[in-house]
């Protein structure tokens, strides 16, 4: 872990560098991620969009033929989270509101009578052998989980965003959505931390699946996971800085 994280900080120093942003490329490149990551943390959880018809749904608001509507709806609630993640890194503290709300703007279409409220049913992953805490220990849960992420806040900040997207994971608050969510805080970490956004690509979605399973007895392969797409996305920004 040491070694990535050198690397991690050794990127980060060269997007330093290039900082301030004039206002017009801090817009694209916002822009950019906000197709990106709707897309790809969609598509890790079965949404039939392409990158292009994503891209196509957010910018010009058009359905797209042949699609189901769920995968719209999910598409533009998915925009509007990410939004309110910009808005929440200009804060310090994460709390059970703001995390209720991301998940309100995401799932709202889909079911406005559970969108940002915690489940009442019990749930089930299928292909893990470990259970999901039932309904009636959620609030307490949900309550440790803002107090360890106070007490795990100054790792460093790649550590710690891995650590708060598994442990929501792993206490699945919400009936559906827990996943984006999960990867909208990590993203509000990092972008808290000055850190630009993370994706993982869908094409790694079993390497993440496998990584997530592991993390229930050690979570350093969840962790170097995420570390590793924290590292590619920063390549993939100096890039973009650099054209």
């Amino acid at each position: 872990m040491l070694q990535i994280f050198s690397e991690i900080d050794k990127l980060q120093k060269e997007i330093n560098t290039h900082r301030p942003l004039p206002p017009n490329t801090i817009k694209q490149l916002k822009e950019y991620y906000r197709v990106g990551m709707t897309y790809s943390s969609n598509a890790l959880e079965g949404n039939s969009l392409t990158e292009t018809e994503t891209k196509i749904v957010l910018e010009d608001g058009i359905t797209i033929g042949g699609k189901p509507i769920k995968d719209y709806y999910e598409a533009l609630g998915h925009s509007e989270a990410y939004d309110y993640i910009y808005e929440l890194a200009k804060n310090g503290d994460i709390t059970e509101n703001n995390i209720k709300k991301l998940h309100k703007l995401f799932y709202n279409r889909i079911d406005d009578t559970k969108a940002g409220k915690y489940r009442t049913d019990k749930v089930f992953i299928s292909g893990s052998k470990y259970s999901l805490p039932g309904p009636e220990k959620i609030n307490s849960l949900m309550c440790e989980f803002v107090t360890k992420m106070g007490k795990v806040k100054n790792m460093h900040p790649v550590e710690y965003a891995a650590i708060a997207h598994k442990e929501l994971v792993f206490i699945h608050p919400f009936i559906d959505g827990n996943g984006r969510v999960a990867r909208l805080l990590m993203n509000l970490i990092l972008l808290q931390k000055s850190y630009c956004i993370a994706i993982i690509p869908p094409i790694l979605r079993r390497d993440y699946i496998n990584a997530l399973e592991k993390a229930h007895t050690s979570d350093s392969d969840f962790k170097k996971f995420i570390a590793g797409t924290v590292k590619e996305t920063q390549k993939d920004y100096l890039r973009l800085l650099k054209q």
